[in-house]
């Protein structure tokens, strides 16, 4: 055998190894079908192998070989392609949609796992062929946690404060605490709403944090986790029985309105706390050289 198969065998294993325990079903109920994650599975096999692959490339001065890495950029692009075709093309179908945003940070999120499969592959092999199978062992390792934790961002929880409040009438409006939600004039609705509705206030921690939550993309985002983990009380044909998230102009707090199967007030806290922060409704205004001109603090 060559002098580095058991340094290319061991990387592959290792990056296939990472693209596993990156593979998983949750809440969101993707990807739950077998060919789904044989694709991905196969794809970060592949990925690894490019990455194992390159250090010996290297070292024996083949320098076009690497260029390969090029062409796995050009392929991962099209696993963000494919996913986002795939979603959107099955999120009209959801009663509460997934909205653009999120299945735009779903796909990126699958074509990046590929890349940490790569970078995985590509640190164990030279790991092996500069020292030895333990240090490359312990290397691996440590690629393999971060790569866990590089797949897990923030959380609404950690940004704000989640409140169960009443729902009620003024009339045809709906309301959640004092925020406006939406007019139902039709009475037979409004006994639904108040029987089978829920309502939240989300109160932000500081002026950051009321542009990120007050995204469309990420309130869409925290209504459709909240429909999949809990059920929604709709069907088609129902525009009144719609779920929907409003904002308080006047400090940036949102009313969330849901008509759950599961009413529980703690699972329902504990699903909104739970809704990944999506990274395009991230902003920083704080940050900017203006704000800071004209403010000592961002608190709200």
């Amino acid at each position: 055998m060559n002098e580095y198969t058991d340094a290319i065998i061991f990387g592959v294993v290792v990056g296939t190894i990472a693209r596993t325990l990156m593979l998983k079903t949750d809440y969101r109920q993707y990807p739950t079908y077998l060919h789904g994650k044989t694709i991905h599975l196969s794809l970060g096999f592949i990925a690894a192998s490019l990455g194992a692959l390159a250090i010996p490339a290297i070292m024996e001065k083949e320098y076009t070989a690497v260029t390969l890495l090029t062409v796995a950029a050009t392929q991962f692009r099209d696993v963000r392609n494919m996913e986002r075709n795939t979603l959107t093309e099955v999120d009209s179908y959801e009663l509460v949609s997934r909205g653009k945003t999120y299945i735009e940070g779903i796909a990126i999120s699958f074509e990046s796992r590929n890349y940490l499969v790569m970078f995985t592959a590509f640190l164990s092999t030279l790991s092996f062929i500069l020292w030895n199978i333990y240090v490359a062992i312990i290397v691996a390792g440590i690629c393999l946690i971060l790569g866990k934790k590089l797949m897990s961002g923030s959380k609404i929880g950690e940004l704000v404060d989640i409140e169960h409040a009443k729902i009620s009438f003024d009339g045809a409006g709906l309301y959640v605490d004092n925020i406006y939600i939406m007019n139902i004039g039709i009475a037979e609705r409004q006994e639904e709403i108040l029987k089978y509705g829920m309502g939240f206030i989300l109160t932000p921690n500081n002026i950051n944090i009321v542009t990120t939550i007050g995204n469309l993309g990420q309130r869409q985002a925290i209504l459709h986790d909240v429909s999949v983990s809990l059920g929604v009380f709709r069907d088609s044909g129902t525009p009144a029985l719609t779920p929907l998230i409003k904002r308080d102009l006047d400090d940036g707090r949102l009313g969330i309105f849901i008509l759950p199967q599961i009413r529980d007030i703690s699972k329902a806290k504990a699903v909104i706390g739970s809704v990944p922060v999506l990274e395009s409704a991230v902003r920083m205004p704080s940050e900017s050289k203006s704000f800071k001109k004209g403010h000592k603090g961002d608190k709200i």
